[in-house]
């Protein structure tokens, strides 16, 4: 198993299959509105099936022990099945979609081996749904998440993005998760940086403190330093819901516990979501060209904030200069979620 210089070893991959989607949600990294027609096989621009599996062949060999397909929307992919059954046995697979295209697709990936699914759900009103997404598809994924319970690609972790929009929203949606049996919910918070608009940011500590004062347990989990809140039901026999926070921002714990390197659609590591300067081409995607440009990446990673970010004088987060010698390839497109 690889580990960088900051002690921190790699144990699993994220994989980016396509830049495209077919929803447009206003708090997005802006990866996908491309051609949505429906699922197809890659494109031109995009790893084909081999070279997705041949890249998680050569990193189980570096102990890489888990892999999350991630887009823009994986769904689009024709493929993904034929990914999904041909990854490593050693490997726990999951998969991150907006579940508009669960129905009908969720028993096959289980099929293949598919473990679980993180389905982006950030109302439980349709017209609320629709004003975040600019999607109409609100149905269409409430069936989606019963499809993945159904089909036993449990927990179902609902991705919910709290910011000015949804803020609202978040006290029902931890009700209603505590009430469902096979979901969790994951409250992401907001990163500003990636839509220009940090008048939509709220204090994401005090959702942690709302919900530590309506939990009946509290865990921390090692990866990212994540805080989990154990929420009873309201009025269930004894049900439980599971409650995750996921605040990357300005959070130098967070970042110092990373343990996942990235691979966008085209086939370029990164070993940072934030950073678009570390970008490393596996070439024509040769086993040795894999090997090396892993190695390189985890060689160089860094922790986000409180090393590639610092603060000054002033307490102000300002980039450290030791890290700016980096050379990508030129224009390459980051498409990471």
């Amino acid at each position: 198993m690889l580990e960088d210089d900051f002690g921190r070893e790699v144990t699993g991959v994220r994989v980016s299959l396509t830049d495209r989607c077919n929803f447009d949600c206003v708090y997005c990294h802006n990866e996908g509105l491309g051609d949505t027609r429906g699922p197809m096989e890659p494109s031109d621009a995009e790893m084909s099936t081999d070279d997705v599996v041949r890249f998680l062949e050569v990193v189980e060999e570096f102990g890489v022990r888990k892999v999350k397909f991630t887009g823009g929307e994986p769904m689009l992919r024709q493929d993904l099945e034929e990914i999904v059954r041909r990854t490593p046995d050693s490997m726990e697979t999951s998969l991150t979609t907006n579940g508009t295209f669960l129905p009908g697709r969720a028993e096959a990936l289980k099929e293949a081996g598919l473990s679980r699914v993180n389905v982006s759900q950030d109302a439980l009103d349709p017209e609320a749904f629709a004003e975040i997404t600019k999607s109409g598809a609100y149905d269409k994924v409430m069936e989606g998440v019963r499809a993945a319970v159904d089909a036993g690609l449990t927990p179902v972790k609902l991705n919910m993005v709290v910011f000015e929009h949804t803020a609202g929203y978040v006290e029902e949606m931890v009700h209603y998760v505590a009430d469902t049996d096979g979901l969790q919910l994951q409250l992401i918070e907001y990163m500003p940086e990636l839509t220009g608009k940090p008048e939509w940011n709220i204090d994401i500590g005090r959702v942690h403190d709302w919900l530590a004062d309506i939990a009946d347990r509290v865990e921390t989990r090692e990866m990212h330093d994540r805080k989990r809140y154990f929420v009873g039901g309201e009025g269930s026999g004894g049900s439980e819901g599971m409650v995750e926070i996921v605040d990357p921002v300005e959070n130098a714990e967070f970042c110092a516990n990373c343990h996942r390197v990235r691979v966008t659609h085209e086939g370029y590591l990164k070993g940072c979501l934030n950073r678009n300067d570390d970008l490393r081409p596996m070439g024509e995607m040769s086993r040795e060209e894999i090997r090396t440009a892993f190695r390189e990446t985890v060689a160089n990673r860094v922790p986000y904030y409180g090393e590639y970010l610092v603060k000054d004088d002033d307490g102000e987060w300002v980039v450290n200069e030791t890290y700016l010698g980096v050379d990508p390839e030129p224009d390459p497109v980051a498409a990471d979620d």
